[in-house]
């Protein structure tokens, strides 16, 4: 137990890996800066568990660089990238590990089709997959579930969870409609994404926004301007078209509580600091890339064991 989980080869990649990240964002000019890890705020997303830390006072370990990232970009930095360690408590597989490596990079004044060219870049470049397809978030439950997921009543995607996901509704367990989406797409969507090429898929419903702007598509929809980078069928990478509104953002912090509240989780502090410096922020898109697993595809590895010195099991 007390040998690395990944061979030296695997090691060298990674060091391979990161020398070809700096020089390609050097070509471009892009910044590499470095942040705190603890944060006293944290992300209230509900489908992120921050890890705490600290005794006399609570404080997170990230889940992200993003928060300060944005705050460095308000400051006028200019486009800036960080490679750093993040942590999220309880994400254990072969694609998860409470502790990994995040790329993350911000570019003032690129649209989100700009960015999604740049990532296709990057991704060529580390691990030779080039060009890429997109999908949208419609098209993609329409293609594989034969639903449209933006009008499908509650109790059909009960029905489909049930038949393609084996997953049975339970009175102990309610779930919403984002719940039911989000378990349609990991276990039937997903795996089917990227296969031949690198795809990008898209407008996802507003509800899930997050920290991305939203805007209507074609069909009137209003939707989330993000894009998930999917390869053999892997999520890779979750890019945004950043909002700027530290109004709509507060709103979108108090919700996930409110929600965090009904599933017994804990509340997690507002990042007040970020909300503040939104009054400065540039328009920009940003991504943030899950090394890790960009490395098991480079080297085709099946588990994130075999690109980590030592995961959590062994640490």
């Amino acid at each position: 137990m007390w040998q690395p989980s990944c061979s030296h080869d695997a090691m060298k990649a990674r060091a391979e890996c990161y020398a070809q990240i700096r020089a390609f964002f050097m070509a471009r000019d892009v910044l590499e800066v470095e942040t705190p890890l603890l944060s006293q705020a944290g992300a209230t997303d509900p489908l992120l568990a921050s890890i705490s830390a600290g005794v006399r006072k609570k404080q997170y370990l990230q889940t992200s660089p993003e928060f300060p990232m944005k705050r460095l970009l308000a400051s006028g930095s200019g486009p800036i990238y960080q490679i750093c360690k993040c942590f999220r408590e309880a994400e254990v597989g072969a694609r998860h590990n409470p502790e990994f490596t995040m790329l993350e990079w911000y570019r003032p004044g690129l649209s989100l089709q700009q960015l999604m060219q740049e990532i296709s870049d990057l991704v060529e470049a580390v691990c030779g997959r080039s060009g890429y397809e997109i999908l949208t978030y419609r098209q993609a439950f329409t293609d594989f579930l034969g639903v449209d997921p933006f009008n499908a009543r509650l109790e059909t995607l009960q029905e489909l969870a049930f038949d393609k996901a084996h997953f049975e509704t339970s009175s102990d367990n309610p779930m919403d409609r984002d719940a039911y989406l989000d378990l349609l797409l990991s276990v039937c969507v997903e795996p089917q994404l990227g296969k031949t090429v690198p795809c990008f898929l898209t407008d996802y419903p507003a509800s899930q926004a997050s920290l991305a702007k939203t805007a209507l598509d074609e069909q009137g929809q209003l939707v989330a301007k993000r894009a998930e980078l999917y390869i053999d069928g892997i999520e890779i990478a979750n890019a945004y078209d950043e909002l700027t509104d530290a109004n709509e953002q507060r709103k979108r912090f108090y919700h996930d509580n409110r929600v965090r509240q009904k599933l017994d989780l804990d509340v997690v502090a507002v990042d007040e600091n970020l909300l503040s410096a939104l009054a400065n922020f540039p328009d920009c898109s940003g991504v943030a890339l899950g090394l890790d697993r960009l490395l098991m595809i480079s080297i085709g590895a099946s588990d994130i064991g075999n690109v980590v010195c030592f995961v959590n099991e062994h640490a």
